[in-house]
């Protein structure tokens, strides 16, 4: 009978150990098998000590209701009198769920757990082929192997072995699984035993020596045929057994699976033969392998079958695994099979996946690994298939610094702690993070947080995360400065030539000369050392992440030498989290920016201001390109000023185009790219109408004063009147005046051309701002015809001896600078001529064809392809523009829409009139923006315009990352302008020549 009062002080002692259903728990404690130790307080502390107190429970009431008569008492005897025992069962009860229905079905294993002699603290191999020797049949080794788990188990949640140990003892049960499996399958087909010699090889981290309780046991299968037996004999029988081996260890039994055999890391993988001979292996290795499999194989061990075979196997495939880092694009291959593993990841697990996700196991493993295969040419400490030794040996010596090898550590054991308190719950293959409250508790108890185990548990996590996170770049890159900032006395450093290795192994092409820089920047115990010390692991980084490091090194010394002694800029790439990164990203991806940067460095200010990339309004530019104008005391200075403000406008203009082009950890790249070319078209077109501004009233100031004899207007035309000027394009214009009352008519023309060639003079002089072009060419009779016309004059001309091509030069005629009433008139003149009445006639159409189809075949230069010539070529921006300018001749009369300057929106005009369908529509726009980009591409890294692409390696590779290729993709990049403007080229065909 219950005393009263009896069970609410049972269910407040229930609570305060832990557990959280106490109604449940006390009704349990009063089952029937727990009788003769229920009042024990002992137990009940012990319980209370478990990661779940009702799971153990539970789970011994469960195994205590399953003994013999016989058998119980001694179970029970054994709990409360033997705390060793009792800690190991009531541990694993309490942390897994499916040991607990292991030891349900099989009652009397808890007996594995009672032994506590040293070497059963830390068993070996021998002990678990010991333990699996009686196993005959795929059952029976899983009763075996769970037996053995068990006592793996117990160790681990009881603290006796350490995160690093219970994998080591996870793997060696692994080995001898395999071992005990091929035994197996050997006996089950003896013939095929004596016909082949075979080796399996571990690889992953069962060949690392660091498994998890729930893994795909990774393995190579090596064979050979016996003496006097045919070679396809041999191997036919040694892949007999192997493929019986990974069902012994693979099949759902009534006693569940053991875990998968993946024998997919094999050369060709799955497509390839499961079991090849070692001469095959190496052929493969020698001739097809890609720089993934020899990262994989950094964990080849043999572990079963044929010991002289394996060795032989491990002996011959070494050197190639040591070999791998002087392969082409060996970092980037690396890299860009992590950044695949991450983008593969669910959306909705990333913030979950413990092993995969930023931050997780995986960031440790492919740092870790790749550094061991950047140094471990010529130092074979490195040579360990275990995270966490070659970590060590890689602190050792000086290739990681000491502290981030600590701290990676520490993250690396508490998240593989967590993995496998997570897989050991249900023995289940998982590396998400439970959501369930009941399941993070339980995990937070499992890693010794009782207080708030969920809160601290989280806590946690995220701060090991976000060290992985913060370190995994590093970690290439502070090395290589503590190599040469000759700080600490003592401190091991890379040497000179294992920091050459690591910087050529990151793409840098001189690692003497980055050395240099970075002992340059570095050296020394001064404030703006120290913060460069901390910038430049993350800069290097970036630098790395470009086509050409090397130039980003430089450039970042450079632009340091200039600024290095003014307050700001450190502590703006510091302070400012998308600064330095921008500045990175701008100085690595070609000449351009850096130099338009050089001449004005104080311009990286722009970089870490919010807006400071936005583009900035005409009416803004004009005026402070004016008032600057305004305040110089001569044409020269200026001019200087005016192209000062260009030069400024111009770098914010190239750094917003690479930084959305290539995007940055917190913005992605546009996705856009009509967008980019629009933006950039519409920057350096209203800034070139600025600086003509400027120059115009510096010109006219010089001569006149304030007001010259002759009204007068710069009307853009080409590119320039479209707003489409890309970097390097000139400026074509049309100059028109018009006499002042009571001005002579020759006065006037004289003044305007007296002003045309001081504008000319002033904009083109030396000096350290690029120049800029104004090409008049695009006038009435051309070269031949007078540089600047009257409106009268114009409207003459056009009305008696105007061609076909020069109303087609108009459609992109737009006043730039200058009178506005004057250039609007000159506007209203032109109208008539390029959007005429009922549309051309057909002998002009005819004459249109003509003079595209001749310039086609006369303007590409000698030797282009012209499949690759952007202006010029196949499907390009002649195309295009032709296509396009011929249906505004033809329709704008009836298509308000038509009547544009700019050639986008003439087609999007074109399309909504119904003149050209959607899909011919998207082909020719889509080829236009992307040739128009290819031109900025190769102004950006060049330094110069160019109408085709760079033949040099580094600079092709560098427009294709300004494009969106991830390295080593330039061969795709070609392909695919080349399909892009030969479908563009088939809708010309069709819409402009009528095919």
């Amino acid at each position: 009978m219950t005393v009263p009062g009896r069970r609410s002080s049972t269910f407040i002692r229930l609570l305060r150990s832990g557990f959280t259903d106490p109604s449940t728990a006390a009704r349990l404690l009063d089952a029937d098998a727990l009788a003769a130790v229920r009042a024990d307080p002992v137990l009940l502390d012990a319980l209370g000590a478990t990661a779940d107190p009702d799971l153990a429970l539970l789970g011994l009431v469960r195994l205590a209701e399953a003994q013999t008569p016989e058998e119980l008492p001694r179970l029970l005897d054994t709990l409360v009198s033997a705390k060793p025992l009792r800690d190991r069962l009531l541990g694993v009860l309490g942390a897994s769920e499916a040991l607990a229905d292991h030891l349900a079905r099989h009652p009397r294993d808890w007996q594995a757990l009672v032994t506590y002699e040293a070497a059963d603290l830390h068993p070996g191999l021998a002990e678990f082929e010991q333990g699996l020797a009686d196993a005959d049949d795929p059952v029976t080794l899983r009763v075996a192997y769970r037996r053995c788990l068990l006592s793996i188990a117990a160790r681990d949640v009881c603290g006796t072995t350490d995160v690093a140990q219970a994998a080591a003892e996870l793997a060696d049960l692994a080995t001898a699984t395999l071992r005990a499996a091929l035994r197996i399958a050997s006996a089950a087909a003896p013939q095929d035993a004596r016909q082949c010699r075979l080796a399996v090889i571990a690889m992953g981290k069962c060949g690392g020596n660091e498994l998890n309780y729930v893994s795909d046991v990774d393995v190579i299968f090596v064979g050979e045929a016996a003496p006097g037996t045919d070679e396809g004999k041999g191997i036919q029988a040694a892949t007999r057994l192997a493929s019986h081996l990974m069902r012994i260890c693979s099949e759902t039994t009534v006693e569940g699976t053991i875990w998968p055999v993946d024998a997919n890391l094999r050369p060709e993988g799955r497509n390839g033969p499961l079991v090849r001979t070692l001469a095959s292996h190496l052929a493969y290795y020698q001739r097809w392998a890609k720089t993934w499999e020899f990262q994989a194989l950094l964990k080849a061990r043999a572990v079963a079958g044929d010991e002289e075979l394996g060795a032989e196997y491990i002996a011959a495939i070494s050197p190639l695994v040591w070999q791998a880092a002087e392969r082409e694009n060996f970092v980037a291959d690396v890299q860009k099979m992590r950044r695949r593993v991450v983008d593969n990841i669910p959306a909705a697990q990333i913030d979950r996946e413990l092993k995969l996700g930023p931050g997780g196991l995986r960031d440790v493993e492919f740092a870790v690994q790749l550094l061991q295969l950047v140094h471990g040419r010529s130092d074979a400490t490195l040579h360990s298939g275990s995270t966490l030794d070659a970590l060590h040996a890689l602190a050792a010596g000086g290739y990681v610094g000491r502290a981030d090898a600590a701290q990676l550590n520490d993250a690396y054991r508490f998240l593989r702690s967590m993995e496998h308190r997570i897989q050991l719950y249900r023995l289940r293959r998982t590396h998400l993070v439970p959501e369930d409250e009941a399941d993070l508790r339980r995990l937070g108890r499992s890693m010794g947080l009782r207080t708030e185990p969920v809160a601290e548990l989280n806590k946690a996590w995220r701060r090991h995360a976000s060290a992985v996170r913060r370190l995994h770049e590093k970690l290439f890159y502070r090395p290589l400065l503590d190599a040469v900032a000759q700080l600490t006395p003592g401190e091991t450093r890379l040497s000179p030539r294992a920091a050459g290795q690591r910087l050529e192994a990151l793409g840098y092409a001189d690692p003497v000369s980055a050395l240099r820089h970075l002992e340059a920047l570095a050296s020394g115990v001064s404030r703006k050392a120290a913060i460069q010390r901390t910038l430049l692991p993350v800069m290097l980084g970036w630098f790395a992440d470009s086509a050409d490091p090397d130039a980003g090194l430089l450039n970042f010394r450079k632009v340091s030498d200039a600024l290095g002694k003014t307050p700001w800029y450190l502590r703006l790439l510091r302070d400012e989290g998308a600064a330095a990164e921008n500045l990175a990203r701008v100085l690595s991806a070609g000449r351009l920016a850096p130099d338009l940067l050089m001449r004005a460095p104080e311009a990286v200010a722009l970089l870490g201001d919010p807006g400071g990339l936005e583009p900035r309004a005409h009416e803004a530019l004009e005026q402070e390109v004016l008032a600057a104008v305004g305040r110089a005391e001569s044409g020269e200075a200026a001019v200087t000023a005016a192209r000062g403000v260009r030069r400024r406008e111009l770098f914010r203009t190239t750094a917003a185009d690479i930084i959305s082009s290539y995007g940055t950890e917190e913005n992605p790249a546009e996705e856009d790219p009509g967008a980019l070319v629009d933006r950039v078209g519409d920057a350096v077109s209203e800034l070139t109408s600025a600086t003509i501004a400027g120059a115009l009233r510096a010109a006219v100031r010089e001569q006149w004063g304030e007001t010259l004899p002759t009204r007068f207007a710069v009307i853009g035309v080409g590119r320039f009147g479209g707003h489409e000027l890309g970097y390097g394009s000139d400026a074509d214009v049309l100059f028109v005046h018009e006499p002042r009352e009571g001005v002579d008519e020759q006065e006037a023309a004289k003044a305007a051309q007296s002003v045309i060639s001081e504008m000319r003079r002033l904009l083109q002089l030396p000096t350290a701002d690029p120049p800029l072009l104004i090409d008049a060419d695009l006038r009435p009779e051309g070269r031949s015809g007078p540089l600047v016309r009257t409106l009268s004059s114009y409207a003459a001309y056009y009305r008696r001896w105007s061609l076909t091509w020069e109303s087609q030069a108009l459609l992109r005629a737009e006043p730039v600078a200058g009178d506005e009433e004057l250039g609007r008139r000159f506007i209203e003149l032109v109208d008539p001529l390029r959007y005429p009445v009922e549309g051309l006639g057909e002998d002009a159409v005819r004459e249109i064809r003509r003079l595209k189809a001749r310039m086609e075949a006369e303007r590409l230069p000698r030797g282009a392809d012209p499949t690759l010539h952007t202006k010029l070529g196949r499907g390009g921006l002649s195309d295009v523009e032709w296509t396009v300018q011929l249906m505004q001749m033809r329709h704008a009369w009836a298509e308000p829409g038509l009547r544009t300057t700019r050639t986008r929106r003439a087609l999007a005009a074109a399309h909504a009139a119904g003149l050209i369908p959607t899909e011919e529509a998207q082909v020719l726009d889509e080829a236009w923006v992307l040739a128009t980009r290819v031109r900025n591409a190769v102004m950006l890294v060049r330094g110069r315009a160019g109408d085709t692409f760079p033949t040099e390696v580094r600079e092709l590779a560098a427009v294709g990352r300004y494009l969106g290729y991830p390295e080593g993709r330039v061969g795709e990049m070609l392909d695919d302008y080349r399909r892009t403007t030969r479908r563009a080229r088939a809708v010309v065909d069709d819409l402009f020549y009528g095919a």
